[in-house]
């Protein structure tokens, strides 16, 4: 007897495609459909499990209803060089009408009443387009948003990116905010050194630089009542010689 054809309709028919990078977990997504008028049982199994996680992974799939299986691809170190050898097999049965072990009836199951598809894995790095295309979605998402909040801001236009000579301005402009800054900070670090010089200077030297102010004061205090004893004798050796006269 023939092996049976496979029964279910497979979205994709034959490659999951994983689009990278491949820094954090890839999901793609398989659909599976039963045209029949009859419950199928199905198992998806990998070449690779531990690479690997597909939510559901078996189940039963009723007359004319389809399911979505999501398959999870685990962040790896990816290397274009190497052709991807992984691949999936959808193994599917008749479900009996009165089906309660899962697990036996996989295990009982004759190789004739099996029915199976395999699809291959394919890595792809995201293109040059596909990168503008979504550095593009990033910048429009925004004024989107704002639009459906406020009809009003969907007329506003998008500011268009700088060109060369302009962006080579705010550059230049930069960089002299950059050296007057630098310029600040080094001021800012000699002020405290020369203030931490001050305050390491040796008390006995302001000591003596204010007594000999202080002897300074004195000394001219000192020096004004003689001034005026000899101006005071002049003035009245003066009177004196008019009366005297």
């Amino acid at each position: 007897m023939s092996k049976l054809d496979q029964i279910l309709v497979l979205d994709p028919p034959s490659d999951l495609r994983f689009k990278g990078p491949f820094t954090d977990v890839v999901t793609t997504n398989l659909k599976l459909k039963n045209p029949s008028d009859r419950k199928v049982c199905f198992k998806v199994k990998t070449t690779a499990p531990r690479r690997y996680c597909v939510r559901p992974n078996s189940g039963v799939i009723d007359a004319g209803a389809s399911v979505n299986i999501s398959v999870m691809l685990q962040p790896f170190d990816y290397d274009p060089n190497e052709k991807s050898k992984h691949k999936f097999m959808v193994q599917t049965i008749f479900a009996p009408s009165n089906v309660s072990d899962m697990d036996a009836l996989w295990k009982d199951a004759k190789p004739d009443d099996l029915m199976d598809s395999k699809l291959r894995c394919v890595f792809e790095l995201p293109s040059e387009n596909d990168k503008v295309n979504d550095v593009e979605t990033t910048k429009v998402a925004p004024v989107m948003n704002s639009a459906k909040a406020d009809p009003a801001a969907a007329t506003v236009p998008v500011s268009a990116p700088l060109d060369d000579s302009e962006m080579k301005k705010v550059q230049e402009k930069c960089k002299r905010l950059q050296a007057e800054m630098s310029k600040l900070v080094e001021e800012n670090r000699q002020l405290k050194e020369d203030g931490i010089r001050m305050r390491k200077v040796p008390r006995s030297e302001h000591m003596t630089s204010n007594s000999t102010s202080f002897l300074g004061r004195e000394a001219t205090t000192a020096s004004l009542p003689s001034l005026l004893v000899v101006i005071a004798a002049i003035f009245i050796g003066f009177f004196l010689g008019k009366f005297i006269l």
